[in-house]
């Protein structure tokens, strides 16, 4: 059979995004078939700007947000940082530099040509969540490429330019046209939907369904799972103790 498509629509600042992408790695696993997995742009916060104060209190930006108070915030911290634990992530929160994603995503764009798209999508997720990058800043962005196998140079001309917005904004409008609010989210085979960020066995039987080429047979009912969206990233008790 030709390649099975996946497409996935997530942010480089969304902590879900990182846990659905360990749990489609886990997915694959000995999946008989080839994959083609494309990496689509959905900015949780479109008007983020380029930089933030290096103070930027992210208990309290949490607290005002959702409306819980330091305590219910750090909570809140506590137990996303025990879900990544658990997909074998190291989520530093206290290091994070919230920023505007939009060039990064342009830069995914332009990766994705080059074959380089899963590896700079890696390098971008673990450098904004654990490493505590400013993923706005071209130099930073330049090296992220380097590292994730891709000409310094050439991507510092993309970042120089306006190449691939209309794409970031065409990932984005598609988006709201199928009703995506919140990431990650697995498109499989232009068939099968599978929001949030599913734990592995969820996502491979879509994966073997979606292979076993059932035109007939109904699209399974998948329950929403975790996902951040333009509000933030809630976590309850039960995600916690999720996979």
């Amino acid at each position: 059979m030709a390649k099975l498509r996946i497409d996935v629509w997530s942010d480089i600042a969304c902590p879900w995004c990182w846990v659905g992408k360990r749990h489609l790695e886990r997915a694959l696993e000995d999946f008989p078939h080839e994959v083609e997995i494309a990496w689509r742009a959905f900015e949780l916060d479109p008007a983020a700007p380029k930089s933030l104060p290096d103070d930027v209190d992210l208990v309290q930006r949490l607290a005002d947000k959702y409306g819980t108070g330091r305590a219910g915030a750090q909570q809140m911290i506590d137990r996303m940082t025990s879900v990544g634990m658990d997909a074998g992530l190291d989520f530093r929160f206290a290091d994070v530099k919230p920023t505007n994603t939009f060039d990064a995503h342009r830069l995914l764009h332009w990766a994705g040509l080059r074959g380089k798209q899963g590896e700079l999508k890696e390098r971008l997720m673990q450098a904004y969540m654990h490493e505590g990058r400013d993923v706005s800043d071209p130099a930073v962005l330049v090296e992220l490429a380097e590292a994730a196998g891709l000409d310094p140079e050439a991507a510092q001309a993309v970042l120089s330019s306006d190449d691939h917005a209309k794409d970031v904004r065409g990932d984005e409008a598609l988006a709201r046209h199928i009703g995506i609010t919140g990431v990650p989210f697995f498109a499989i085979a232009e068939r099968y939907a599978v929001p949030g960020a599913q734990p592995a066995d969820v996502l491979r039987q879509a994966l073997d369904r979606a292979a076993a080429e059932q035109p007939d047979a109904p699209e399974p009912a998948v329950p929403a799972g975790e996902v951040c969206g333009p509000d933030g990233c809630a976590v309850d008790d039960a995600a916690a103790s999720a996979e």
